[in-house]
């Protein structure tokens, strides 16, 4: 026969605990970070907007002395070509240096040809 007061209870029920944060906790803090996360994307997009400005400002204001300076070392580089060309041709009769080697004029000057 059964024992007095009955059979103890079948315990059936899984009886887990609790494991970290719930689904809503982690879903808020994901959408947290995300959030940041938008927000310094955006903060540094404008620094680098603004940065590609300045960078665009310097240089329009530096194209003059840029310029400058390439003329200069154009003329400088030119005056040493000759000075190395009279060097160099120092023993030829009628040799005058930095001037054009050719006396015609090509067919931009003023033999053109004009067919009509």
């Amino acid at each position: 026969m059964p024992p007095a007061g009955g059979f103890e209870r079948v315990k059936y029920k899984r009886n887990l605990p609790l494991r970290g944060p719930s689904g809503v906790v982690i879903l808020a803090g994901v959408l947290g970070v995300c959030g940041y996360g938008f927000y310094r994307v955006g903060k540094g997009n404008l620094e680098k907007r603004e940065l590609g400005r300045e960078k665009a400002w310097s240089r329009i204001y530096l194209v003059p002395l840029l310029l400058a300076e390439g003329d200069r070392d154009t003329y400088r580089r030119e005056q040493a070509a000759v000075a190395r060309e009279k060097d160099i041709m120092a023993g030829v009769p009628g040799w005058e240096a930095g001037k054009k080697v050719y006396h015609k004029e090509g067919l931009r000057g003023p033999s053109r040809i004009v067919v009509l």
